[in-house]
This record gives C-alpha cells, structure tokens and sequence, in this order.
C-alpha cells in the first residue's frame, strides 16, 4: 500500500510539474517590473503605514520597486474592487484590513467578494485595540464600566474612528455580549475622537492602542481593557477584555496582502515567502512595528490560513452586522 501511494504521489507530482510550467516560468522571472499595492485609504493612517513597511522590505527582496497607491473611499471598497478588476499577474495587490471583511456584509450593495475575487497572500500584522473611558468617568475597570452603564442605560457615549471600522464592530460586538445600552458616536478618524475624548465631550472609546497609550500612560484616560484575547507584549500591565469578565472576547484590527482571484499559485507562494522571510528575519521591520505597536501575525502565516482566516472574520462580523442591524447602502 505504501509502494502504491508512493508511485501515485511520483507521478502525480511529476504530471503537476508538466502542467504549471508556464506558471513557474513566470513565477521564476516575477517581479520584473514594478509592483503596485493599492490602499484604500488616504496616506498616513494604519493601512497605509502597513503597505509602505513591506513595500519596502519587498522591495529589498525582490530587487523591485514596490509602489503604494492610495485609492480610497467606501471604507476601502474603491481600491480594493480595483484590484480584484487588475488581470491576475502579481503586479497589482492589494493591502487589505479588517474592513475588507466587515464589509461584505455591512454595504448592501457591493460590487465585488472579497472570497471570490481577492486571493489571500499573507496576513501583515495585527493591532489591538483598547476600550478606554476619560478620566472624569466614575469607572477603573471593565466590570465597572458595564454595571455604570446599566445604572445609566442610554447616557454613556463610546467614539470610534468610524462606522464601519473594527473599533466601531468590536463596540457593537461588546454591547451584544454584555446586553448594556451605550451610544455609539462615530468620527471621521481617530484624531478629532481621541481629541473629544480628551476634551470629555464623550465618555469613552474602542480604537487602536498604539495612540491611545500615551494618554493612558500620562493618566489623561483610564484605559479599562484591550480587545485581543491575551495581553499585549508592548502594554502588559493593561488587561483583556476577556479576562475582564466578558470570556471569549477576542477582537483585533488586522492587514493583509491580497492578489486577484486567479493570480499563478507560484507567485502568491513566492510573495508569501518573502513577507514570511522579513517578518522573521528583518531586524529593521520588527524595530518598526514595536514602534508602531504592531503585532506580528500568528503562524502559520500561509496563503491557506490566511484564507480561512478571512473566511472566519467574515462569518463573524456578517453575524454582528446582522444582530445590530447595521447596513450602509
């Protein structure tokens, strides 16, 4: 039996050979030209950070030029329906988010699936995010906050960054999971949120860690729990959500690189390879995403687990968008 598996497996791997020639041609001659990543956000916010760090690295592996190209608008939706409209060649990717998964479900009407028409390539990096309340606010803990807020059903306010946002999805999935009554304040970004924050004109926050721990660390805000299911390695003196009472608790903004549907299996190994290698091994990128408060993704960090992780974020949140009754048409 093992002399038969053994032939079958020769010759089937014999006759793959013959039939992805072209394609490891190709693979084997990629990057010849330059590369372009789309972000579909304007340039200095998280996503774009990301795309511009491995652009570079990129760039430095492949002898190539990696170039970002910002297209936003639609929560990320113009540029990414872009690139899964960009022939399947490896020289037009797309760094994706959380949000390209939250709105699959969050856009009533959308023009491309992000399962279909996008091919997972690799996960970038995770950010945490933090539930945080200013100072004046009466609470030290998460506990506190959801009794406080079921005292007072309707009178808290939480900002986020915007609708749409995993900041904004991991406030609805918290109201779900502890049944408290909080309004939602969306802003357009974290800058004008965390300034009203600070400034008391509303009572608290889901958003990214990374800019808000100075402020808690300055003791200008209470910074109640991060989001992820285990504590940060860059603020663990800050606990969980999840062990704050609310078990399972596990949310996380993340960035990933994605290829049209239909892009030679060869290269999106190939482009695999090389972010795996920088994550790994390039002490510069690992400098600057502790700076940056960035996380490195969880292995293994492969084409077909980051697929099903998308799979599995979309199912989530197409849940949570479904129990709140959140649409954007």
């Amino acid at each position: 039996m093992k002399k038969t598996y053994t032939k079958l497996a020769g010759a089937v791997a014999v006759l793959a050979c013959f039939a992805s020639g072209p394609a490891l041609a190709q693979a084997g001659a990629y990057p010849s030209k330059p590369v372009r990543l789309v972000v579909g956000y304007a340039p200095g916010g998280t996503t774009d950070i990301s795309a511009r760090m491995i652009a570079d690295v990129l760039g430095k592996e492949f002898g190539q030029t990696f170039v970002v190209e910002n297209k936003p608008g639609a929560n990320s939706n113009i540029g990414a329906e872009s690139v899964a409209r960009s022939a399947p060649d490896g020289y037009t990717l797309f760094v994706g988010s959380i949000s390209t998964a939250i709105n699959q479900s969050l856009y009533s009407k959308m023009s491309y699936d992000a399962l279909k028409d996008l091919d997972a390539v690799a996960l970038l990096n995770v950010v945490p995010n933090i539930l945080a309340v200013n100072a004046s606010v009466p609470v030290k803990t998460v506990q506190e906050y959801i009794d406080y807020a079921k005292k007072n059903p309707g009178k808290l306010t939480c900002a986020s960054p915007g609708n749409g946002s995993s900041a904004h999805l991991g406030c609805e999935l918290f109201k779900m999971k502890t049944g408290i009554d909080i309004l939602h304040v969306p802003y357009r970004g974290s800058g004008p949120a965390v300034a009203d924050l600070l400034g008391g004109q509303v009572d608290s926050i889901f958003d990214n860690l990374p800019p808000l721990l100075p402020h808690v660390r300055a003791g200008k805000l209470t910074g109640l729990a991060v989001t992820t299911g285990s504590r940060v390695p860059f603020a663990p003196e800050i606990p969980t959500i999840a062990e704050s009472g609310v078990p399972g608790f596990d949310v996380a903004a993340w960035f990933g690189l994605f290829a049209p549907a239909g892009t030679p299996p060869e290269i999106v190994q190939k482009v695999n390879a090389a972010v795996n290698k920088a994550l790994t091994s390039d002490a510069a990128l690992a400098a600057s995403y502790q700076t940056n408060g960035f996380l490195m993704p969880p292995p293994p960090n492969t084409p077909q687990a980051f697929k099903a992780f998308m799979e599995s974020e979309t199912r989530k949140w197409g849940e949570v968008v479904k129990a709140t009754n959140l649409q954007i048409n």
